[in-house]
């Protein structure tokens, strides 16, 4: 039998991750003061950059308005702007930073359309890379991620505070 030592996952398995007041995560770190802590990339006017803790590879990240509403069209026309260039931003630090193949971008709107906190619109973004499906994804239903999170984090804040200083 293979282990895999995955220990950023303990807190998710104890229940240690949702909010304690039964709110919203989202909203919990939009008024965070602990961006390491959270993982937290950057920050702009009406949405942040964030790792997914739980990723399908390196790099994966999540942009997110400040506000809570459940769909994209439920967000302004500013809000919108921001999402957009903080996406743009987000493919310039992951291309610098990891030199991906490619990426899959997208939201999931709905719980439906699996969507694990459809409460709170946000969008995704994951680098891929030719072959990255290995045989522990194909044979093992695993995904291997090659890097801390604590790794990753330190990485593409200083490729962001790097390429865009004045958004530090």
């Amino acid at each position: 039998m293979s282990h895999l030592w995955t220990p950023w996952r303990m807190p998710y398995i104890k229940g240690e991750t949702k909010p304690k007041d039964g709110g919203c995560v989202f909203c919990e770190k939009r008024t965070s003061t602990q961006d390491a802590t959270d993982y937290i990339v950057a920050r702009s006017e009406y949405v942040y950059v964030i790792l997914n803790i739980y990723p399908y590879n390196n790099g994966h990240v999540m942009i997110v308005p400040y506000e809570h509403v459940p769909s994209q069209e439920d967000l302004s026309i500013a809000a919108l702007t921001d999402l957009m260039t903080s996406i743009n931003k987000t493919l310039t630090v992951l291309r610098q930073v990891y030199r991906p193949h490619g990426f899959n971008l997208g939201a999931n709107i709905g719980s439906a359309a699996g969507a694990g906190i459809a409460p709170h619109y946000h969008f995704h973004i994951v680098p891929r890379w030719n072959g990255d499906a290995n045989f522990m994804t194909i044979v093992g239903d695993t995904r291997v991620i090659p890097d801390t999170l604590d790794h990753i984090y330190r990485d593409l804040t200083t490729a962001w505070q790097e390429l865009y200083p004045a958004n530090t």
